[in-house]
């Protein structure tokens, strides 16, 4: 950890030059952050409530919390499974904790996520709801948040240098856990038989959390947020123990 700290300005550094290469040479540039979800949420929308007459009044809104708080956890899964690799040519010349790539690589993806957050602020006015004082919670729930994300990310970034073609296959794990959770379908839409797909879901929590303190003033999932919250802190701590003990083996690899 301290020496994570010391480098905190060449994580704040990868940070923000991720942020600039991923609209590099686009021509809308940043404005993508935000492009991105309200054009997903137009794809679906059409799809379910204009193809398949279901979602009902409201669906909007719910559909473009579900889309920003997914997209966030995904996009960390994706980012971070190659962090380690592509950044192969600096570790092999200076001496660096790799675990700061998948940690700059999650903060990245945070920063996209409150870009996120500015698209559910206008589903908002345009749909006339305002969030009441169970907004105080947002940070508790940002909070797990970031943990959650953080222990995906360290665990991904290790486990990519020596089995790449877990790359390959993130993008399609990322599409079944978008469709096995209540991202764009209500949790009443499914069958009995399979309620213990949202039950055990990890990405539950915090879809219903979200949605309950942005949309219906209620207070978040406290207990499994609770859960989630301690078993990613220990995982990190596990995890950073691990890249301490086995960094050499990082750079044979590489």
């Amino acid at each position: 950890m301290k020496e994570i700290f010391k480098r905190k300005d060449l994580i704040r550094y990868l940070v923000s030059s991720g942020l600039k290469a991923q609209h590099r040479n686009s021509f809308l540039g940043y404005l993508w952050w935000m492009l991105d979800p309200l054009l997903g949420v137009g794809v679906y929308y059409f799809l379910v409530v204009v193809v398949l007459g279901r979602g009902g009044e409201g669906y909007g809104p719910y559909l473009i919390v579900g889309l920003v708080v997914f997209r966030s956890i995904s996009s960390a899964m994706i980012s971070s499974a190659k962090s380690i690799v592509k950044q192969s040519s600096l570790i092999k010349q200076i001496f660096l904790p790799k675990s700061i790539f998948p940690i700059a690589s999650s903060f990245s993806q945070l920063i996209n996520f409150f870009f996120g957050l500015l698209v559910i602020g206008i589903f908002l006015i345009i749909f006339k709801i305002l969030p009441g004082i169970n907004v105080v919670w947002i940070p508790f729930v940002l909070l797990i948040h970031i943990f959650f994300i953080m222990a995906i990310s360290l665990f991904l970034a290790y486990i990519c240098v020596f089995v790449r073609d877990i790359e390959n296959l993130l993008t399609h794990i990322s599409r079944l856990l978008r469709y096995g959770s209540p991202v764009i379908w209500l949790p009443e839409m499914l069958p009995d038989r399979f309620q213990w797909v949202v039950n055990v879901n990890p990405l539950t929590p915090f879809l219903s959390s979200y949605r309950n303190i942005i949309l219906y003033n209620s207070a978040p999932t406290i207990k499994p947020l609770l859960i989630i919250g301690f078993v990613s802190i220990v995982c990190i701590w596990l995890i950073l123990f691990f890249y301490s003990r086995h960094e050499h083996k990082i750079i044979k690899v590489l």
